[in-house]
């Protein structure tokens, strides 16, 4: 069935249903989405204040068959956030919905509307002496629901999890207008299907969260974060082993850095510090957590002393201060910045069992020198498997020199992962952008299921139609 556009006869017609501070004049701020590579079309921009309002939207989008995009902070790197063809959509903006509905220090429970600012997840959290750990690049933009949405990772996921792991329960809005009130905050509910953690990653393709209970933990008494020097992604495995086989679940975050990444910075940032005069060809991020009565530095003292023995590690620093901590996360945290600055011909985000990690990068240099010459910058969360392994033009030359080679520089890419065991997709999602990926490297029988779902759910294909999967 094909969807129809949300027409002035269509705005007229919510007015009829809807307060007057719901409706946008403008589109525009809706129509972008961080990497460039989809524009959006203009629609009716919805801005509701309340679940009951976002049901009124969707049950007579529904009936309309106006297709809907939700919309949160606009952070999403795989174009689910915009419609660049169709018929013009409702653009289902949660922002103002922002609101805290209830925290429970006790309990470790926090409950927030869809439009929160991550940031202010976080800050609610500490305000309570409690932690969120959710922790990615755009947590000053992106909002709780869309995080929620394309269950995103970021860099505690080694320790805490991914998004739907620090979810109990979910308060949403189903295709029909139906409101799913599902914020529980019991960590046992074996009652029947998983309907959770079926709308959690689903991209607003089988409804809209409209808020949720979230899990916090303990704020660890102290924090001690290094940058350590390994010889090779082999011995920053080794590292890791030895790092958890030391402190456990403290060890929060374990950030893999090769050399290209750094040579980035210095092209493109110059005045930002690093920690070495000469940039490793490897190196470790590590950031861990401890409870009371222990010291973090000394553990990574000791843990680099006994990888300094083992041959796992050649240098290194321990920070000694908040600054100084925050200094080696901002080494990290801009190489995303150096990265655009200097403009990928094919960006990866992709994950393969941990210890396939370096026969990954050995091969996939390999594979890539075989379409042509050009820089790899390969790092992330080594501690969870997911790399971003970003292929880069030579000096002299821009991406859009290469533009007739995109294609087979990501097969060439996505190829290797899927021989071994992996995802091309590890932490953003599919979005409008990974649809051609799924359907050449789902598995069939998955494929299928998910669409007889969103059929069951949506039968006439007005959330994000053309997300996750192919509209018809």
């Amino acid at each position: 069935m094909s969807l129809a556009p949300a027409t002035d006869l269509f705005r007229d017609h919510l007015r009829s249903l809807l307060p007057q501070d719901v409706f946008r004049d403008s589109a525009a701020h809706y129509l972008e989405e961080p990497r460039g590579q989809f524009e959006g079309q203009a629609g009716l921009v919805l801005c509701p204040d309340n679940t009951e309002q976002v049901a009124t939207i969707i049950r007579e989008a529904g009936a309309a068959r106006v297709g809907v995009i939700p919309y949160g902070g606009g952070t999403g790197v795989v174009g689910g956030q915009v419609l660049p063809d169709g018929p013009a959509p409702v653009i289902l903006s949660l922002e103002r919905m922002n609101r805290v509905r209830g925290l429970y220090p006790l309990e470790n429970v926090l409950i927030v509307e869809a439009g929160v600012i991550l940031a202010d997840v976080q800050a609610a959290a500490e305000a309570a002496d409690r932690l969120f750990p959710l922790s990615l690049a755009a947590e000053g933009s992106a909002r709780i629901g869309g995080n929620l949405a394309t269950n995103a990772g970021g860099v505690n996921v080694l320790r805490y999890g991914n998004t739907r792991d620090l979810c109990l329960g979910i308060e949403a809005v189903l295709p029909d207008g139906s409101i799913w009130n599902g914020l529980s905050r019991l960590r046992k509910d074996n009652t029947g299907y998983d309907l959770r953690n079926l709308l959690i990653g689903s991209e607003g393709t089988l409804g809209v969260i409209t808020a949720a209970a979230l899990k916090l933990s303990p704020r660890p008494a102290g924090t001690g974060t290094a940058m350590m020097v390994v010889p090779s992604p082999e011995a920053a495995i080794e590292l890791l082993a030895l790092a958890r086989a030391q402190m456990g679940e403290g060890v929060s975050a374990f950030e893999l850095i090769h050399r290209q990444g750094l040579e980035f910075l210095s092209e493109t940032l110059p005045d930002l510090r690093q920690p070495f005069a000469d940039p490793p060809e490897w190196s470790v991020l590590i950031e861990v957590g401890l409870a009371q009565g222990l010291d973090p530095a000394q553990a990574l003292e000791t843990l680099f002393e006994s990888a300094a023995e083992a041959g796992a590690v050649v240098d290194g620093t321990i920070a000694q201060s908040e600054g100084q901590r925050r200094a080696l996360w901002s080494v990290r945290e801009h190489i995303p910045e150096a990265n655009r600055r200097i403009g990928a011909i094919v960006s990866s985000d992709i994950s393969v069992p941990i210890g396939a990690i370096p026969d990954f990068i050995r091969a996939g240099a390999g594979r890539i020198a075989a379409i042509g010459s050009f820089r790899i910058n390969s790092f992330g969360h080594l501690g969870d498997g997911n790399l971003h392994y970003n292929v880069f033009p030579m000096p002299g030359k821009t991406k859009h020199d290469h533009q007739n080679q995109r294609d087979a520089i990501k097969q060439a890419i996505h190829d290797l992962v899927q021989e071994m065991d992996g995802s091309f997709s590890a932490e953003h999602g599919i979005g409008r952008l990974k649809v051609d990926d799924l359907e050449r490297y789902g598995d069939p029988v998955k494929l299928a299921t998910m669409r007889a779902i969103k059929t069951t759910l949506d039968p006439v294909g007005i959330m994000n139609p053309g997300a996750v999967l192919r509209a018809r």
